[in-house]
């Protein structure tokens, strides 16, 4: 399965907007093939990755729902993230994305979701950490698991590109999980 980390796919908006597309159809086809549902929680891509995932024919049969969870309150109220965890951590931090995760699948019995947080940029003078800081997390069987994206280990990208690397990163997630192969 080539990667956005092998070099083979350009990160320009074509190339990763491609890539999207073509491992949205796979995963979408892999989870009706095994008869699983997802569900997203998605702060900094407000929705990308839904997206993606419902463009594919045939995604009401996998997709259960995405909440586009941006502001602290709603990752609180609705999503039921503890307030401790934000204190303690950060909005973005792994273990506010796994939380995310692990509410949304339970909000929505879904057999696997996915929790992002991030920062897309600009920068603000209040941000801590450097824009690309991204946490991608999926949650499956009994295991949470977290990886912070580090997208400025990648390169110098604006907001746009930030969010949809962000979005395929985290279809890729899916398909480690899942064990999907090829893309």
């Amino acid at each position: 399965m080539s990667s956005l980390r092998d070099g083979k796919v350009p990160f320009t908006e074509a190339g990763i907007s491609a890539y999207i597309d073509r491992t949205a159809r796979n995963v979408v086809q892999y989870m009706i093939e095994k008869n699983l549902t997802v569900s997203t929680a998605e702060s900094c891509t407000g929705g990308l990755l839904s997206s993606a995932i419902t463009s594919v024919p045939g995604a009401s049969n996998v997709f259960e729902c995405g909440i586009a969870s941006y502001s602290e309150r709603i990752k609180e109220e609705l999503l039921g993230v503890p307030k401790n965890i934000i204190e303690s951590f950060g909005v973005v931090s792994s273990q506010t994305a796994c939380a995310m995760a692990d509410a949304v699948k339970e909000l929505s019995g879904s057999d696997i979701s996915v929790g992002i947080t991030g920062l897309a940029g600009p920068a603000s003078p209040s941000d801590t950490l450097p824009v690309g800081t991204v946490y991608v997390s999926t949650a499956y069987e009994d295991r949470t698991v977290a990886e912070n994206l580090r997208l400025y280990e990648l390169g110098s990208f604006d907001r746009s590109l930030n969010r949809l690397l962000t979005a395929a990163f985290a279809l890729e997630a899916l398909c480690e999980r899942l064990g999907v192969a090829g893309n």
